[in-house]
This record gives C-alpha cells, sequence and structure tokens, in this order.
C-alpha cells in the first residue's frame, strides 16, 4: 500500500505545480484510499479477501 501512497503524493505534487486538477483529484483519492488500506492492514483486518497486501 506504500506504492499507493507515494503515486498519491507525486500526483498531488504534479497536480499542484502543473495546475492540472485532474492529477490533484487522482492524487487526494490515491493517498486517503493508501493510507486507509494501511491503517487497515496494520491492525490486521483483512483487505480484499487477503490479510497482508505486498
Amino acid at each position: 500500500m506504500f506504492f499507493v501512497i507515494v503515486l498519491g503524493v507525486i500526483l498531488l505534487l504534479l497536480g499542484f505545480f502543473l495546475n492540472i486538477s485532474v492529477l490533484w483529484t487522482l492524487g487526494i483519492v490515491l493517498t486517503v484510499v493508501g493510507v486507509v488500506f494501511a491503517v487497515a492492514g496494520a491492525r490486521g483486518r483483512a483487505i480484499g479477501g487477503r490479510k497482508h497486501w505486498f
């Protein structure tokens, strides 16, 4: 899930500096989803039928 968080942050930065709102929005969504999955996975919850995401 850390790949998703890093990708989201990269898209956030690109969207901010290039002033492209679609990248900004996708960056926010990917970052939030990545953080939610990382926190849920760290708490031991199965996500999508998997105990761990690699």
